[in-house]
């Protein structure tokens, strides 16, 4: 990580942005149109996507689990 980006704090962003507690680091996001969406490390709004449970969204462990629970997979 580059030291600019670590002094901005984003050092804390991705140390808890990145896995949830299992470990898991696909993120299950419900769109305001109420579809279900995952993202995976790398894609262009995995950083900033934020996982709220009580709305129904959650973490995969993979990617054919997110698809067996009926997500999809972004599309950037």
């Amino acid at each position: 990580m580059p030291p600019w980006d670590w002094r901005q704090g984003k050092r804390l962003q991705a140390a808890t942005a990145l896995k949830n507690a299992d470990g898991c680091t696909i993120k299950g996001n419900i769109s305001s149109s109420g579809e279900r969406i995952y993202h995976i490390p790398g894609v262009q709004h995995y950083e900033r996507t934020k996982i709220n449970t009580s709305k129904g969204e959650r973490w995969f462990c993979s990617e054919t689990e997110a698809v067996a629970a009926g997500w999809r997979k972004s599309k950037r």
